[in-house]
């Protein structure tokens, strides 16, 4: 029993042992601001000419679906990826899919400005207002830092339940 108790004694003196902190110790309980990759950016910090270039092109694009008529990007508006992938066929069908659900479209409403720090791409997200109102759908425009255009979607919002 003396054998037991003093190995106990013993281990509890071992673990009580204190000691120095060490450096990095010191620098965790430092608060480091950590800058975060995407940032939510706000209207006025945007540059006027990438909003406008944003609002037009994605303006002129969901036209199209009204007119039937589309003009095809030019080198200084967008990147090639962009006018290879903007062709009249794939216009024609998702314009025929989006009047069929969503009807004439009427005007864009910007949501919100985000900007990539490292890319130093704005990423634009724009509601857009259609004809008939029971589904909504969002437009996604990437404009690089060279001021092009560099990706396009549109995507249909999940219904909200009641």
């Amino acid at each position: 029993m003396k054998k037991i108790s003093s190995l106990l004694l013993l281990a509890l003196i071992i673990s009580c042992k204190s000691k120095q902190p060490s450096t990095s110790e010191i620098n965790k309980n430092e608060t480091v601001e950590v800058k975060s990759r995407f940032e939510k950016i706000n209207l006025k910090e945007v540059n006027n000419q990438k909003l406008t270039r944003a609002y037009n092109l994605g303006k002129r694009l969901l036209e199209t679906c009204n007119t039937s008529i589309f003009k095809v990007f030019s080198k200084e508006e967008a990147t090639d990826k962009v006018i290879q992938n903007a062709t009249v066929e794939k216009i024609t069908k998702t314009c025929q899919k989006i009047l069929m659900r969503n009807g004439k479209f009427i005007d864009l409403n910007l949501i919100d400005v985000t900007q990539d720090n490292e890319t130093e791409d704005l990423f634009f997200r724009y509601k857009i207002e259609y004809e008939k109102k029971y589904f909504e759908r969002e437009l996604y425009i990437t404009i690089n830092s060279e001021g092009k255009v560099s990706e396009m979607k549109t995507k249909e919002l999940p219904k909200k339940p009641m």
